[in-house]
């Protein structure tokens, strides 16, 4: 759906991310973070995914990353935290730490969100496994910066 609706904005339906985040509340009372050795590298990552889309719920997010950084090392993508705390960081207005978030500017550009520190931002990147910053930029602007018409 959030494919979908990147080209077509009235196929969006904002009731999936509400389901997704109840559901992700009753798993996590249930087992805790849905940990790679819980799950699958792919069920964890599938389920950072719902809690990043959170975007309703910022107390819930906050809360799953705690979870998550209090997870043993390999249990827990390092991109996933990263991507996680970045997103509550502009949830919050404060600026980003690993430059993952983006937004159109005015050329219809895809742009990165304010960073803190910018000049260590590749620094921290690297620790959390994420490309380069340019190269992330780049990949994103060819799958997401069509200019609006």
């Amino acid at each position: 759906m959030r494919n979908r609706s990147f080209d077509n904005p009235e196929q969006w339906d904002e009731t999936v991310d509400h389901r997704n985040t109840a559901r992700m509340k009753e798993i996590i009372d249930e087992i805790g973070w849905p940990s790679i050795s819980k799950l699958s590298p792919e069920g964890a990552s599938n389920a950072w995914l719902l809690v990043q889309h959170a975007d309703h719920d910022l107390e819930f997010q906050k809360k799953c990353l705690a979870l998550m950084k209090v997870e043993p090392e390999g249990e827990v993508s390092k991109r996933d935290i990263a991507y996680l705390e970045d997103r509550i960081a502009i949830s919050d207005e404060r600026p980003q730490i690993y430059g993952t978030q983006f937004h159109k500017n005015s050329d219809g550009q895809l742009e990165p969100l304010p960073i803190a520190d910018p000049e260590n931002v590749g620094k921290r990147r690297k620790e959390m496994g994420l490309e380069t910053l340019s190269e992330n930029q780049k990949r994103i602007q060819e799958r997401h910066g069509r200019k609006s018409t």
